[in-house]
């Protein structure tokens, strides 16, 4: 059945004809960050809604955008199986990250795709050859064109383990007329705290519920943790771990840190930049900055050799191993809080057991920051200078170290139980669908109507 037409503003087709305008661009960059990350030259069709071979119809749909937002999806994901196992999904993503993380969360007769570029030909284009049955999108994924064209092709969407900084509520307030139809759109808004709830509702969220945080239902592999301590035991001295490190940040820890302690007194420095591309460009900060280095994808057989115990700094340049690096580090630094970036996950940090020491610039994640801090999991500096001075102190006074430690395992495992709460939000929301069609399948007035 063809969907009902789309209302179209003069800022929403504004919007589209700057898509469109910018399309050559969007696509030499894909191609540009594929040198490093060959996965986002796969399936450049997708991006345009171009989708190869058939597919079945009524999957559950999760779009995860990045490797942040695909590992929140997991903990959804574990208990909508739990509840329901031979639930079918498909899962969409952004990143070269996030797609490959994904990758390893589907199962027999489950999907993964690009979600297109957020044109209205390219959005119809993908709702008409997938046609999901529910789609839920996880975090902050709000598009102008995507979520009115889904509610015009019939498939409720939810927004789950929302968050919306104040800044982020402030430039929506200014881009209302774009992006009010988009959240109006929504047929509910599962929150992470109280006060995301109360920023959704002020651009116009619709049934807005608050349901904790899916990150605090992430386990961290065992095996990667049983890594990390091998790790720490090799490499003999004590780790301060830079992690999640943005551009900016890791030359000023390098800088920090070189007007520290004497270099024969001092922790071992590991840095881990937030994106891949940029493990080379680090790799040569550190050694202009005078440090010797190893790099974690060099060590032969996964373990540091006897060149990299002699390194000051060691680079982690792998994927998939941020559990493994928390478990090695006495103390870590939170990339994106020392820039005005609003900080990273730091949840993944305390359910790692390992004390975090932020910048004042958390407002991505400003509930589970306040929560850390009350907990005693982490403590707050004014910036890269003073982060360094404490994670220096924290790393040399095993005793204070443990204690935080604790507290940090504590406070992960006291916020646990929002992915079951969201799923069964999600449930009831894909079973009143599936009701629905039912109905409208025996009605053929209400189905005329739909």
């Amino acid at each position: 059945m063809s969907a009902a037409p789309v209302p179209r503003t003069l800022h929403a087709a504004l919007y589209s004809a700057l898509l469109r305008a910018l399309a050559p661009a969007y696509c030499a960059r894909l191609w540009w960050r594929g040198r490093s990350e060959p996965l986002y030259r796969h399936a450049l069709g997708e991006r345009f809604g171009r989708y190869r071979g058939a597919a079945t119809a009524g999957a559950l749909w999760i779009h995860a955008v990045s490797l942040g937002e695909t590992h929140a999806a997991a903990a959804l994901i574990d208990a909508l199986r739990s509840l329901r196992p031979g639930l079918r999904l498909l899962l969409t993503h952004g990143t070269a990250t996030g797609r490959e993380a994904g990758g390893a969360l589907l199962r027999e007769h489950d999907a993964q795709a690009w979600l297109p570029y957020d044109t209205p030909g390219a959005v119809s284009a993908f709702l008409d050859h997938w046609r999901p049955a529910l789609g839920v999108l996880m975090e902050t994924e709000v598009w102008p064109n995507l979520l009115p064209l889904a509610k015009a092709h019939g498939v409720p969407l939810l927004l789950a383990n929302a968050r919306l900084s104040e800044k982020s509520r402030r430039r929506g307030l200014r881009l209302g007329a774009l992006l009010r139809p988009a959240v109006a759109a929504l047929d509910g808004v599962l929150a992470q705290s109280e006060a995301d709830a109360g920023r959704l509702r002020s651009l116009g969220a619709p049934a807005v519920s608050v349901m904790g945080n899916l990150k605090f239902d992430v386990t961290p592999d065992a095996a990667l943790l049983a890594r990390g301590a091998a790790w720490a035991h090799a490499g003999v001295r004590a780790v301060v771990l830079g992690a999640v490190m943005r551009e900016g940040e890791e030359q000023a820890l390098l800088a920090a840190w070189a007007r520290a302690l004497p270099l024969s007194t001092r922790p071992r420095l590991w840095l881990v930049p937030r994106h891949p591309q940029r493990f080379d460009e680090v790799a040569v900060a550190v050694e202009r900055a005078g440090f010797t280095l190893s790099r974690r994808s060099q060590w032969p057989a996964g373990l540091p050799d006897a060149a990299a115990c002699e390194a000051d700094v060691w680079l982690g340049d792998s994927m998939g191993e941020m559990p493994a690096y928390y478990a090695a580090a006495r103390v870590a630094l939170l990339g994106g809080s020392f820039e005005p970036l609003g900080g990273h996950n730091l949840i993944e940090a305390a359910a790692c057991a390992c004390p975090l020491v932020m910048g004042p610039h958390t407002f991505n994640f400003a509930d589970a920051a306040e929560l850390s801090l009350a907990a005693g999991a982490s403590a707050r500096v004014g910036g890269m200078e003073q982060g360094v001075a404490l994670a220096l102190a924290l790393a040399a006074d095993p005793a204070t170290q443990a204690v935080m430690s604790a507290r940090a395992r504590e406070f992960a495992a006291a916020h646990r139980g929002a992915a079951k709460r969201m799923a069964h939000a999600v449930l009831e929301l894909l079973d009143a669908r599936g009701e629905a069609a039912r109905h409208a399948a025996l009605d053929p007035a209400a189905a005329q109507a739909r």
